[in-house]
Formats: structure tokens, C-alpha cells, sequence
């Protein structure tokens, strides 16, 4: 092979490795609604009984009316639908659960919110959601507490918490 013709290739092979590269160091930016888990466990050393996978949503200055409105079906944080894994049977908020993974919405209330649990997940957002695909629905009274700025799911106590702004909503999970 001739000089010029292997010099070629390698600037040709160089030339396509350094685009290649370059082009897989572009990241997206961070979210503005943050991705967060919340696991329902005995203990660190157990396999949990449930996990919440939601985007955490901020206030920014904005009423909780405007960003889940009381009456209308939410997806309960952002982007897309909230998913609730239970990795065994339970109860939620007193009715039988099978084990698997559901979408999770809710309908925000004054008094009052209607926690869903659909078998259509993998969803973005809310849009198309449908009642014929809902598991459950159970209601949880409203309750107030210091204000949170970030739509926040965690478990305790064998509940399920909802806060933001200051509303708090409790589903008993066992």
C-alpha cells in the first residue's frame, strides 16, 4: 500500500473517532423538575414493600391551584406519570393491591384528594389519561403543614405523604 494512501486512512479513521467523540460528550441540561424515588421498607437490609418513582416539581412562586388543579386528574409531580412499584401484595389506602407497577395519579381536592392507580404507565403526563384503565381509587383527607417548595412523596409509618406548598395527604399502605 502506498504511504499516501495509509496516511489517508488514518486521517479519515482520526477524523471519525474525534467526531464520534465529541458528539458523545453532549449532555442534556438538568431538569427543572428533578427525578426522585421513595422506597417503603422494614429496613435498609429488606427488599422494600413499595417504591414511588416521580418528578419533584417546584413552586417557583406559583399557587398549587395553577400547577394541580383542584378537580382535574394530575400526574402527580411532572413530566411523566408517577410510578408506584409494590413488590408484594398490599393494601392501599384499604383496598387489595396486586404486586406489580401502576401509574399513580391523583385528583386534588380542597378537603379532600382521589389517589388513582392505573395499569397505564410509561405515560407522559396526564393528557391521555383514561378511567377505564384505573386499578383503584381511594380518598385521602387534606391536611396543612410548613410549607414544602418541591412536590415531595415519602413514606412513613406505614403512610404514603404527598406534600407541597402546604397541603399534606396520607395513604395508609400495608
Amino acid at each position: 500500500m502506498k504511504k499516501s494512501a495509509v496516511i489517508t486512512t488514518i486521517t479519515c479513521a482520526l477524523a471519525l473517532f474525534m467526531s464520534l467523540n465529541m458528539q458523545a460528550q453532549k449532555f442534556a441540561k438538568l431538569d427543572a423538575s428533578p427525578l426522585d424515588i421513595s422506597y417503603l421498607r422494614a429496613s435498609r437490609n429488606e427488599t422494600p414493600t413499595a417504591k414511588v418513582i416521580y418528578s419533584r416539581p417546584q413552586l417557583k412562586g406559583r399557587s398549587l391551584d395553577k400547577l394541580a388543579p383542584n378537580g382535574k386528574v394530575w400526574r402527580t409531580g411532572a413530566n411523566e406519570a408517577a410510578e408506584i412499584k409494590f413488590y408484594k401484595d398490599v393494601t392501599f389506602g384499604g383496598k387489595a393491591v396486586k404486586a406489580g407497577t401502576y401509574a399513580l395519579y391523583t385528583i386534588p381536592g380542597e378537603s379532600e384528594w382521589t389517589i388513582i392507580l392505573s395499569n397505564d404507565t410509561d405515560v407522559w403526563g396526564s393528557y391521555n389519561y383514561s378511567e377505564s384503565k384505573d386499578v383503584l381509587r381511594v380518598k385521602a383527607p387534606v391536611t396543612t403543614g410548613d410549607a414544602v417548595e418541591a412536590f415531595s412523596i415519602a413514606f412513613d409509618g406505614g403512610k404514603m405523604y404527598l406534600a407541597w406548598d402546604t397541603t399534606r395527604v396520607a395513604v395508609p399502605v400495608k
